[in-house]
């Protein structure tokens, strides 16, 4: 399983990146988890547009889905330019209709729900969905394949009960919008602490923080989230890659 971040920013991106967007590939398969602004033109970078085979949404929040209109458009463009006609798979929750009922396009992008009572199967991907703590309804998500598992904890604020579902994963990628001390409880968000207190409590191999602020110096974030946290910690960039092998 292979992990790259295309986007990281909490918000907006910043000059030349994007918000939150994470391909992962096996088998050949390719699926996008989150799809904010400035994440297809960064995706490019990475994979033609035409071989995605699916995204997956934690949320409806803009710096979530900003480049799920985008996506259409390449769609439409190709189909018209080049005749491709593969249907773009977007899975979405229901708790929110206008959101979700916004995934599809035409007959070249459908929208599957997912719930936390069942396993979502994308490609060779099997992905169980927790409930967060944030202002609207958002999923983190547990992606596993027979090669291990990444635990994905998307917008929230500390929930300790988030770790029984990221146990012992081989990464976990934690929202990290605020350093040590400062307080995004009301606004569903956690700080360096808190992120490197989950990771712990979730025994997870590494920790990758990410969501990050467009203030501070991110360094500061990865020693915070260490007073906490053992294993290794990393600041999410644009192009960073980890493969998760048996």
């Amino acid at each position: 399983m292979k992990i790259t971040v295309i986007g990281y920013w909490h918000g907006y991106p910043g000059a030349g990146e994007a918000t939150s967007g994470y391909l992962f590939e096996e088998e050949g398969y390719k699926m996008l988890v989150d799809c904010g602004s400035g994440v297809v033109s960064s995706l490019q970078q990475y994979i033609d547009l035409k071989d995605l085979d699916s995204v997956v949404l934690s949320h409806y929040h803009n710096d979530h889905i900003a480049d799920i209109g985008v996506l259409h458009y390449h769609r439409v463009l190709s189909y018209y330019g080049e005749g491709f006609e593969k249907p773009l798979t977007i899975y979405g929750h229901q708790e929110d209709s206008q959101g979700f009922s916004a995934l599809s396009y035409k007959n070249l992008a459908a929208a599957f729900p997912y719930t936390d009572q069942a396993p979502l199967m994308a490609g060779p991907f099997t992905i169980t969905f927790v409930k967060t703590s944030h202002p609207v309804a958002c999923y983190g998500m547990r992606i596993s394949t027979e090669k291990g598992s990444v635990f994905y904890t998307a917008d929230t604020g500390y929930m300790p009960a988030l770790a029984s579902h990221a146990q012992h994963c081989d990464l976990m990628i934690a929202e990290c919008s605020l350093f040590a001390g400062q307080d995004g409880t009301a606004a569903g968000h956690m700080n360096s602490h808190e992120a490197g207190k989950l990771a712990d409590a979730a025994k997870a191999k590494e920790l990758l923080l990410t969501h990050l602020p467009h203030f501070g110096n991110h360094k500061q974030l990865v020693s915070e989230a260490k007073e906490y946290f053992q294993g290794n910690v990393e600041t999410a960039h644009a192009g960073w890659k980890k493969t998760i092998e048996q």
